[in-house]
């Protein structure tokens, strides 16, 4: 089994344990909410049965036929048209973004089928914007980041030597930096924080839920989950209603792609922690095969081997603790991931906890070029050019990459 399907297993392993566990605590949590809410209805039902001295069988038939009217749009509440203009534009907003909440769908089977070819080419078309508005958001933090480095620069230098010396040190401080990935993830994170709790603040007070259902809402709707249980915009009149929706759908589409971004920056921490227990399993393994006496001599020296020149894939600089990766292609970078030669390093040492982290160091390397580069305004050529497709990271670059090896082995 080679490292690609040994990651893809163990990320489907822990994707099943991660759903068993989710499923073990909301079934603790809403089972017994649920229980109670049956009791209730029961008898609410068996009261107004006796009140009124209607037959059980007529009521069920009733509520059945309010259930399928439910499910076209009507309430028991005046609610806004469903399928006027602004109605459907809602709708189509929340099928090419995936949000789908579930409150409208189609009901006729000309709408149906027309929503299946909107969909593919709508959806296919909002995840290429997505991609796209993620490598504008790596291209503008690159550049603050920088601006913040060189300030930084600048205000320890004063003083300290003269100006053209100081320009000289600067000069050779930017050339050796490289922003760093894990603030890019700082900041897309505090900025769908901010996003969020603007949005729950407008829609706490427009709908009149809580906040904390505000921020739910906010969650599962910029998520792209959309549950349903909680949609904004629906009753008929509002406060300010022109400026409430425009408010509503900006909100929705910053979170989105705020969200979506987040979403892709930190799989890419992910990835590098199945390399790092994928590592460990496979020195573990080497580990174990080792006779006593050397295991023990081992153990003891636990001494780290970074990739060296028995590993081609990349060439790599130490300094001060740093990593500085050279790779011949981007490929050669997949190759090198997890920061250590698993499967090629000539001895046995098991993969310490500093190793890990030079490993994500190294593992990050594709996103932290194109930050690099970026800040530096240095050129961005790949192989995903000549395909004509974007270089950047996303959800496309999977595709992006085999179609680069692909063109690559032709």
């Amino acid at each position: 089994m080679n490292e690609d399907n040994a990651r893809f297993c163990l990320l489907a392993g822990l994707i099943l344990l991660y759903l068993l566990c989710g499923a073990a605590i909301f079934s603790a949590l809403e089972h017994p909410f649920e229980l109670r809410a049956r009791r209730l209805w029961k008898q609410q039902l068996d009261n107004f049965t006796q009140r009124y001295r209607v037959n059980m069988g007529a009521l069920h038939t009733l509520l059945r036929q309010y259930e399928e009217a439910n499910g076209a749009g009507i309430r028991v509440d005046t609610l806004r048209p469903r399928w006027d203009f602004s109605g459907a534009f809602y709708f189509v907003g929340t099928v090419v973004s995936t949000i789908g909440f579930g409150m409208t769908t189609p009901a006729t089977i000309a709408g149906k089928i027309f929503l299946i070819f909107y969909g593919l080419i709508g959806c296919a078309a909002t995840i290429l914007f997505f991609n796209l508005f993620l490598e504008r958001i790596i291209t503008m933090l690159a550049y603050i980041m920088r601006w913040c480095h060189e300030r930084r620069l600048r205000c320890g230098g004063v003083g300290v030597m003269s100006s053209r010396e100081e320009m000289s040190g600067e000069e050779d401080s930017l050339e050796g930096w490289k922003p760093s990935v894990y603030y890019v993830m700082l900041i897309l994170g505090v900025a769908s924080i901010v996003i969020a709790c603007s949005a729950s603040t407008l829609y706490s007070s427009m709908e009149n839920w809580s906040y904390v259902d505000s921020l739910y809402f906010c969650f599962v709707a910029f998520s792209t989950i959309g549950f349903g249980d909680l949609v904004s915009s629906q009753r008929q009149q509002y406060e300010s209603q022109e400026a409430y929706r425009l408010g509503n759908c900006l909100f929705i589409l910053m979170g989105v792609c705020c969200i979506y971004s987040l979403f892709n920056v930190i799989s890419i921490v992910i990835k590098q922690t199945l390399n790092w227990i994928l590592g460990k399993l496979v020195c573990s393994g080497h580990q174990r095969r080792l006779p006593a006496h050397l295991r023990q001599k081992r153990l003891k020296r636990n001494t780290v081997q970074p990739i060296s020149s028995h590993c081609p894939a990349g060439r790599h600089r130490y300094t001060d603790g740093s990593v500085e990766t050279v790779f011949d292609s981007e490929t050669d970078a997949g190759a090198v991931a997890d920061g250590v030669c698993v499967g090629r390093r000539l001895s046995g040492e098991m993969i310490s906890v500093n190793e890990f982290m030079v490993s994500n160091k190294v593992s990050l390397a594709l996103l932290q070029k194109q930050l690099s580069e970026t800040a530096h305004q240095g050129p961005r050529q790949s192989y995903g050019h000549q395909n004509g497709f974007s270089g950047g990271v996303g959800a496309l670059a999977i595709m992006n990459n085999r179609l680069q090896e692909t063109s690559v082995d032709r």
